[in-house]
């Protein structure tokens, strides 16, 4: 299919230009005022055009429990989630509709989707996720969040010596899954990319970090993971190696240019540098390091240093929503109080950079996806300026970044494909969806997890907290 977008707003080097733009299949063709119309007209009077976003890290599933787990750190949230985590395959279809719409509709036409797995139903698990993005119609990056380590590994020893308690299932097991998930879904042509993606180093051997290189390395994958998340695991990386969490990466060959890596909180001036050497992207996703209490992630330091950074979501649990332009808009402001030198600070164009140009370069497709383009691939998000919230007319894109845009994204089309309408999904039932979502679901305000209170004293002493006090 082919069609031009006339008349529309894109942004140039100091200003803006009104020019038209050709789509011919996939491809971005020509882009320049006056153009002959190719194909159908789409009418880009009083609208803004920019490369989709990405949303470089969430974790679909949980929108399950949105708004539902108290304000408590990483270590214990966790607990709290995985005891409650989707035991059915169509609640994770379900909840991956939920997220590619809400990305859609916040200007993302991608999604990396660091994948909870059911225990013994992990290629239903990945198989779901697929359908829902195939037939919404996002560009997906599938990692099914794997781990050879139990829970409890996650949290620092400190003074206590305690026993290791085996994870269900075996480090080669765990890779043989792997092997099986690429074979069966990696399907770039399609939309669906799988990433090898173990969940981090608090609760991963390097056995299974060196087997994730491998695959990644046969297959052309790119590798995801989290990244020193929180305090705790700064310590955790101590006590395991001898040495930081980045500098281990690095001596065991994981970092690379194909490597994104979500949060980063907890870095070193050593450990930038290191991330900048091997080219890996930092993925910030400032709401669940705020909401978890983890912390500001160094984002400015990382920008001066030449390491690439992405912006996500993070998991609907943990931010609690699948509002990437809130993200960005969060992800930006937030580290105007951590450097006095204003000239530092990000502005809203370099926003838009970093959210779709650093999305694409994370996931190894800077060539092909991530700004305004001849002969980029069409994942391409349309604005409409008349919107209440992007009014009155001043700058389009600090309008976008530094405002709260709502319902402003009028179309938005992934590889030449339209998947949104004049503010409305196309491609499916969304009525139906939000239906399901809460037929499936109950009000729940006052649930007890177990796990958390197995592990909490423990937590708080070895952080230096004192006795545990009942949250409520």
């Amino acid at each position: 299919m082919s069609f031009t977008i006339q008349n529309v707003f894109i942004p140039v080097d100091g200003g803006y230009e009104t020019v038209d733009v050709q789509i011919e299949g996939d491809r971005i063709t020509k882009i320049a005022p006056g153009l002959e119309i190719l194909g159908t007209v789409v009418d880009g009077n009083n609208k803004l055009l920019l490369p989709g976003f990405v949303n470089a890290h969430t974790h679909s599933s949980e929108m399950w429990q949105r708004g539902l787990i108290p304000p408590v750190p990483l270590e214990l949230w966790i607990a709290e989630l995985y005891d409650f985590a989707p035991l059915d395959p169509e609640q994770v279809y379900l909840s991956a509709l939920g997220t590619a719409v809400e990305t859609l509709l916040s200007g993302g036409t991608s999604v990396v989707d660091h994948l909870v797995l059911i225990p013994g139903k992990e290629i239903e698990t990945v198989a779901a996720a697929v359908k829902a993005y195939q037939e919404i119609g996002i560009r997906a990056f599938i990692g099914p969040l794997i781990q050879d380590e139990a829970l409890a590994s996650g949290i620092p020893n400190g003074e206590v010596q305690r026993e290791a308690t085996p994870y269900f299932r075996s480090t080669q097991a765990t890779l043989e899954l792997m092997q099986e998930v690429v074979a069966q879904f990696h399907s770039p042509e399609t939309g669906v990319h799988i990433l090898v993606a173990p969940t981090g180093i608090q609760l991963c051997s390097d056995a299974l970090f060196s087997g994730c290189i491998e695959l990644s390395d046969r297959y052309n994958l790119c590798r995801h993971a989290h990244l020193l998340e929180t305090k705790a695991q700064k310590q955790l990386a101590q006590e395991k190696y001898g040495c930081s969490a980045v500098e281990h990466l690095k001596r065991i060959g994981y970092l690379s240019d194909r490597t994104s890596l979500a949060h980063c909180v907890w870095l070193s001036d050593a450990d930038i540098a290191i991330l900048a050497e091997t080219q890996s992207t930092v993925v910030h996703n400032p709401l669940s390091n705020l909401r978890l209490g983890s912390g500001i992630a160094p984002i400015l330091k990382y920008r001066q240093a030449g390491v690439n950074v992405s912006f996500g979501c993070d998991g609907s649990a943990s931010n609690d929503s699948q509002d990437l332009l809130e993200a960005i808009k969060i992800g930006s402001m937030l580290h105007n109080i951590t450097d006095f030198d204003y000239r530092n600070w990000i502005t809203p164009r370099q926003s838009v950079e970093m959210a779709a140009f650093g999305g694409a370069k994370g996931l190894n497709m800077a060539e092909e996806l991530g700004s305004l383009t001849n002969g980029k691939k069409a994942d391409l998000v349309l604005y409409d300026l008349t919107s209440l919230s992007l009014l009155p007319r001043t700058d389009p894109i600090g309008l976008l970044i530094l405002g709260r845009p709502t319902q402003a994204v009028n179309s938005v089309w992934v590889n030449g494909k339209q998947i949104v309408a004049d503010g409305e999904v196309a491609t499916v039932n969304v009525d139906e969806l939000r239906q399901n979502l809460f037929e499936r679901s109950q009000w729940d305000f006052n649930r007890q997890s177990k796990t958390v209170s197995e592990i909490e004293a423990h937590y708080r002493e070895v952080m230096g907290l004192g006795l545990a006090k009942e949250y409520s």
